[in-house]
């Protein structure tokens, strides 16, 4: 069984994102990609579980083929059908409910794009709220240590609240 473990920030994740970035971007070379470092390990200073979110942006996820699929198992990045979020490709590398990188494919500028940045630059933007989300995360890391979708569930309030102050902030300026 898993255990959700949260750990302190590390620089290296960031240094982890650029190798993995290089990788992707050869093994999608022929198509047209923007690429994201998401999640917590993306927020200067934010605890998280040491697993590297990437977002790759692509025109529609149809362009992505079994070639650009299997060039991204040669990297290690084995896709994961997810049929209940059908506006997204995943990838994990690493083992099964033990992955250290997540792949998420989605159609640039749709609204799963936009909301993963949106959270993102929110919290790199307020330092008070990333600290406020860590304790969170520590609190549930607490409550469902053996629960991964539990854990993932009970952040589920708190980024909708972050992602509903973003808009409204970024509707302001």
């Amino acid at each position: 069984m898993e255990e959700v473990i949260v750990v302190e920030y590390s620089t290296n994740w960031v240094h982890e994102y650029e190798i993995e970035r290089i990788k992707i971007e050869e093994a999608l070379l022929d198509l047209p990609i923007q690429i994201e470092h998401i999640g917590s390990t993306a927020i200067k200073g934010l605890g998280a579980k040491p697993v590297i979110d990437i977002m790759v942006g692509i025109a529609e996820l149809s362009v992505v083929k079994e070639h650009h699929m299997d060039r991204l198992l040669q990297f290690g990045y084995e896709y994961v059908p997810k049929p209940e979020f059908p506006d997204r490709l995943f990838f994990r590398r690493g083992k099964w409910r033990a992955g250290t990188h997540h792949l998420h494919m989605y159609a640039l500028g749709s609204e799963c794009w936009s909301n993963q940045l949106l959270f993102r630059n929110y919290l790199r933007d307020h330092p008070l709220e990333a600290e406020q989300y860590y304790k969170l995360k520590k609190q549930l890391e607490q409550c469902h240590k053996y629960d991964r979708v539990a854990y993932t569930s009970g952040k589920d309030r708190y980024i909708k609240h972050i992602l509903l102050k973003a808009a409204t902030t970024r509707t302001a300026l």
